[in-house]
């Protein structure tokens, strides 16, 4: 084969398939490539390469006896540190082991397993998946592979999965989106990262950040790997090769896309937006249909994420109720906005899920124009790790940071981040496609048309110099 790391889900899959590699080769290739990256990038809270390379061999050894593959046999994933996995500790960014309960496999880590995927190690995030920027001052905090000298953040708060898809040990990457925590790290890192639908996936034997806002999926290297585990496990499809042939014929030239007006844009640095627009020139002249709609709502939505503290008080609530304990350990960074929190039995926590859902009702008129807006997916470059240790500058980047996703979250829209180009420091600049609640089949369709007509991270960005 070629570069493997270069292939598709859907090719490595053939190829075991076809048994042109085997299920021990693949591992063996990305847990040398951990051994090669892994202690600068410090993706993994816990890797287990025994474990992988046995799951490997059985994966080889059902081929050898007819047992029909599934469409991830094989297939390295790793898992951010929030989902139960069989066998795996859980310790949600925190600084101490949580129970047993939070070790038995999630549901999506139930449905990929039962389609052949080998999990091979736990990812880094954010202290209880509170927090865009990425850092985790109990365990360390991954390395954005994009600057060699430098320890800037990957994004949080999946800071790991974006990590482990260029350092070559995992070829999907889970994790979790409750303001941007898929897509922030996978616009920090160049990858790919799709925020489904609220309620499309369930989040069960995930340790919940907020129950009105989370939702799962992956981190990809691509779009069309993106689509490929969509088809593998939604329940509507059960069939990635399927899915991918329904929504490939797509022509570009039938996409319209639009640009909401609103102050994310005018909040956008020059050199990332710059980035941004050459890639809707690129699609103009591929023949996309551009047009533009008022995004005032999107500010709205924006402010209302930014007072509303839903996310803080299901949090706390959460932990007063079945990690009581934890409140005490909680780092500061974390710490703080939690003692800030508001019991879910005041009044302004109830007028808050209420105004969410109003936002919902009304988010259709971001579409009068198309089916398909287009916000940067993130507006700033990521920072060095020492500088926020300054709590003031930790505050600012991180609601800076949740700016353009946010407001996605809270109208209950669905998105995908795609890598478009290298702002001014060579770190990832990626565009944020969105659709409407439900529209996620149209999402993708869209994007991978996008992907084609604009090239892959590898080929557009190129590799980062750590990878």
């Amino acid at each position: 084969m070629d570069d493997i790391l270069a292939q598709p889900i859907a090719r490595l899959a053939e190829a075991i398939r076809r048994k042109t590699v085997s299920a021990v080769e693949l591992m063996e290739i990305a847990l040398s490539r951990h051994a090669m990256h892994g202690d600068r990038l410090n993706a993994y809270k816990f890797l287990d390469v025994e474990g992988a390379i046995r799951a490997a061999r059985e994966a080889d050894e059902l081929l050898a006896h007819g047992v029909a593959p599934g469409p991830f046999h094989g297939i390295p994933i790793s898992v951010k540190d929030i989902y139960g996995v069989e066998g795996f500790p859980t310790f949600a960014g925190t600084a101490r082991q949580l129970p047993d309960a939070w070790s038995t496999d999630a549901w999506l880590v139930a449905q990929l397993r039962a389609r052949g995927a080998i999990p091979i190690g736990k990812t880094h995030t954010v202290e209880f998946a509170f927090g865009a920027v990425g850092i985790n001052p109990h365990w360390g905090t991954p390395w954005n592979p994009w600057d060699e000298k430098v320890h800037r953040i990957p994004g949080g708060s999946s800071s790991g999965a974006g990590v482990s898809l260029w350092e070559g040990s995992a070829f999907l990457a889970l994790g979790s989106d409750t303001g941007g925590s898929i897509r922030i790290p996978a616009a920090m890192t160049g990858t790919v990262g799709h925020k489904l639908t609220w309620g499309r996936w369930p989040v069960d034997g995930v340790v919940p950040l907020s129950s009105t806002l989370d939702s799962v999926g992956g981190l990809t290297r691509s779009v069309e790997d993106a689509a490929y585990l969509f088809g593998a496990v939604d329940p509507a499809w059960g069939d990635p090769e399927a899915f991918l042939a329904d929504i490939a014929t797509t022509e570009i030239t039938s996409l319209r896309i639009t640009l909401p007006s609103c102050l994310i844009w005018d909040d956008c640095p020059s050199d990332i937006s710059a980035q941004i627009y050459a890639a809707l020139h690129d699609l103009g002249t591929a023949g996309v249909h551009q047009t533009d709609v008022d995004g005032t709502l999107l500010d709205e939505a924006f402010d209302h994420y930014k007072r509303s503290g839903i996310a803080g008080a299901e949090c706390r609530d959460f932990l007063e109720q079945e990690l009581p304990e934890w409140l005490d350990i909680v780092h500061p960074t974390v710490g703080h906005r939690l003692e800030a929190a508001i019991p879910l039995s005041d009044r302004a926590y109830v007028s808050a899920v209420e105004e969410h859902h109003r936002l919902m009702s009304v988010a259709d008129q971001l579409f009068e124009s198309g089916p398909l807006l287009v916000l940067p997916s993130t507006i700033i470059t990521p920072p060095p790790v020492a500088e926020l240790e300054d709590m003031d500058f930790y505050l600012k980047t991180n609601i800076t940071a949740l700016r353009p996703t946010c407001c996605i979250s809270m109208l209950g829209l669905c998105a995908v981040t795609i890598p478009v180009g290298l702002d001014r420091a060579g770190m990832p600049v990626s565009l944020q496609l969105v659709a409407a609640a439900g529209a996620d089949e149209a999402l993708l369709t869209a994007a991978l048309a996008v992907e084609r007509a604009l090239g892959t991270a590898r080929e557009r960005l190129g590799t980062p110099p750590c990878a």
